[in-house]
């Protein structure tokens, strides 16, 4: 869907480089399974690599991800991560996310309070100079260590 005239090779490389190919491979049809409407045969971790590899056969110069890791579990959470790294090579990135994790590689980070832009920066810029950032940061680690 990302590029429908892609050939399946086309296909294979992106599922590939966003993390899919082996999941697929192991579904009952591989390539050829139905996985329902919006992928709901499918967990949340392999629809959000799905979503990435279509981005990739698209090849659009600018990725926009909204959540992109919000609603899977850690273990996915490292792939998606991985196959986002994969996507976003000389392309611009906008990542909107509230789990900060995903942005702390980010060149500039924006910090919005109540619509308005509060702060920008690197990860460690913010850390230093903004005490929202700060406590949304350690919030973040508190959670995580709770795991």
């Amino acid at each position: 869907m990302g590029r429908p005239s892609a050939t399946d090779a086309e296909v294979e490389q992106a599922a590939e480089q966003s993390g899919c190919d082996a999941f697929i491979r192991r579904l009952d049809n591989g390539y050829d399974t139905v996985v329902g409407s919006a992928g709901s045969h499918l967990s949340g971790g392999e629809r959000q690599r799905i979503a990435i590899a279509r981005a990739m056969l698209k090849n659009a110069p600018v990725v926009i991800l909204d959540e992109a890791t919000a609603y899977i579990d850690p273990e996915n959470e490292a792939l998606v991560q991985k196959a986002i790294s994969a996507l976003t090579v000389g392309k611009t990135l906008i990542v909107i996310a509230h789990r900060l994790s995903t942005i702390v590689g980010a060149d500039n980070i924006v910090v919005v309070k109540d619509g308005t832009v509060h702060a920008q920066g690197t990860h460690k810029k913010l850390l230093e100079t903004c005490p929202l950032y700060r406590d949304m940061w350690q919030a973040h680690i508190g959670a995580k260590d709770q795991m």
